[in-house]
């Protein structure tokens, strides 16, 4: 991590597949221990409303509220039977890169985008793929960018 003060993280958690979403956390929160981060959580009903809830967090930071690093997104979106599925995964994806491109603020992409809940398990959990932990190092990544280019180094 850069110079300066521990980086401070918004978790964005949509717990709709409870178990998996919580393996993410789990890996999510231990990358950013590790890192000396510290971080906050709030929960939104689904995947759909993890974008909604960073942009009123940025909303209230540029107000004087509590202004974070970074945001994390996490949550799990598993393919069903019709196109929902196509809808939420392309529009939350969008939603955040936009806003981190618009708004230049790092965010993290820990939306797990599966055909079934096997493939989720293995993805959301630290003893597998662990992509709670990729997010954060994405996200963390971002932040360190952020600030060397707000110091003027190149």
């Amino acid at each position: 991590m850069s110079e300066g003060a521990a980086p401070h993280v918004l978790l964005v958690v949509a717990p709709y597949y409870t178990e998996i979403v919580e393996d993410l956390c789990r890996g999510a929160v231990a990358a950013l221990e590790e890192q000396g981060a510290t971080w906050e959580r709030i929960d939104v009903a689904g995947a759909f409303e993890i974008p909604g809830a960073i942009a009123l967090a940025l909303d209230a930071g540029t107000r004087g509220g509590r202004r974070f690093d970074g945001y994390l997104g996490l949550g799990c979106v598993i393919r069903g039977e019709t196109s929902h599925y196509d809808l939420i995964c392309n529009e939350v994806a969008r939603a955040l890169q936009t806003m981190a491109v618009e708004r230049l603020v790092p965010v993290g992409f820990g939306l797990l985008t599966t055909e079934n809940g096997a493939q989720a398990r293995v993805r959301a959990s630290p003893e597998g793929k662990d992509k709670g932990r990729e997010a954060v190092r994405a996200c963390l990544g971002m932040i360190a960018l952020k600030r060397r280019f707000a110091a003027g180094a190149s």
